[in-house]
């Protein structure tokens, strides 16, 4: 696993630890940094452990995790240059940064997250060592199974939490019309079960969803509004739901630390890399009709999350909600798939702690 690489610390101290992880704001991010959090934790519980992000990212969720001392909010520029004052304390045992920092391309196309490393460079002093979260010097166990601390929601019905776009622009994610089609397939299968919409509405430095949700209150399913309540409580529902369905987003991560099965309507830029000990299913695209996973390049991926594909794979849809519904899937099975399925989409494979490398 990821073994005690590090030198002996000193008898008797706990050692401070600043998981560094300034990277862009959407939710998932905020996931990241917190899973690698947990697993410097799991290899010794007796750190302290902190985490600093984005302060345009929902830096409430390192409440929800037990193991975090505290969670600072950087307020710092990301894409633009910038040079603002850290307020940070300084010392530490170790400092953990995110591997992005070392990524050229990452970088040149984010300069204030470039500035902001540099700054931290000369803010933070650490005694022990200086590297990357994950599988860098400091004892690390990969995989480990993130999980918020939280209560479910109290729901009436049998629920399935429904997220119809991140962030991006809205040619990324299935149209109002695609999604009408989609919970007319499912009430038909499944007419107890209820949608619970996730999203949000309000224009700040955060993420907002990139489609209205009202066309979809009148369905027939009775959709349940949960459009811009607090995140807490919108991860609550999640967990009261017996699965999570949406197109790729950073707000994925956050739903499978909740314990909630994501069916995901798999295209646009990015493949799904995150893997947390719950069942999922990741509906690919036929690469050769709905070109997709583009992700820093300019190639057209919004073929993947067109009306016809949607159309396309519909059934398969409804064939894995009602999969993970009736909770036949084990996380082994819905691992060995996917990864099968995505070596014919993709050979630029990736995963958060190299899940992927044993199915390759």
């Amino acid at each position: 696993m990821g073994g005690d690489r590090r030198p002996p610390h000193r008898a008797g101290a706990r050692v401070k630890v600043l998981v560094n992880f300034f990277y862009a704001q959407p939710v998932g991010h905020a996931v990241e940094a917190l899973h690698y959090a947990h697993g410097h934790h799991a290899a010794d519980p007796t750190r302290r452990i902190s985490v600093a992000l984005n302060a345009a990212t929902p830096t409430e969720l390192g409440a929800l995790c037990p193991f975090v001392e505290h969670t600072y909010a950087i307020d710092h520029p990301f894409v633009e240059p910038g040079d603002t004052p850290l307020k940070l304390p300084t010392q530490w045992d170790w400092v953990l940064d995110d591997p992005r920092r070392h990524q050229a391309l990452q970088t040149e196309t984010f300069k204030g997250m470039r500035d902001y490393y540099a700054a931290s460079d000369a803010h933070l002093h650490a005694k022990e060592g200086r590297t990357i979260a994950g599988l860098g010097r400091l004892s690390y166990v990969p995989h480990q199974p993130l999980r918020f601390a939280l209560e479910p929601a109290p729901l009436e019905d049998r629920t399935i939490a429904v997220m119809l776009a991140g962030s991006s622009e809205p040619s990324l994610y299935p149209s109002i019309e695609a999604w009408r089609t989609i919970l007319d397939a499912l009430h038909e299968a499944h007419p107890g079960v209820r949608p619970a919409l996730i999203g949000r509405t309000t224009a700040d430095e955060r993420t907002r969803s990139a489609l209205d949700r009202r066309p979809l209150l009148d369905h027939p399913s009775r959709p349940l509004d949960a459009y811009d309540l607090p995140l807490e409580r919108q991860l609550a529902i999640v967990k009261a739901s017996e699965l999570f369905l949406s197109p790729h987003t950073g707000f994925g991560l956050a739903a499978l630390a909740t314990g909630t099965p994501w069916l995901t309507i798999s295209g646009g830029r990015w493949f799904e890399y995150y893997f947390n000990h719950v069942p999922f299913r990741s509906i690919l695209p036929d690469p050769e009709r709905f070109p997709a996973f583009t992700q820093f390049s300019e190639a057209d991926a919004t073929k993947s999350m067109s009306d016809e594909r949607i159309a396309t794979d519909l059934d398969r849809i409804v064939a894995a909600a009602t999969e993970l519904l009736d909770d036949t899937l084990t996380y082994e099975q819905a691992l060995t798939d996917y990864f099968r399925d995505l070596k014919a989409v993709t050979n630029d494979i990736w995963s958060i702690d190299g899940v992927h490398a044993r199915f390759l």
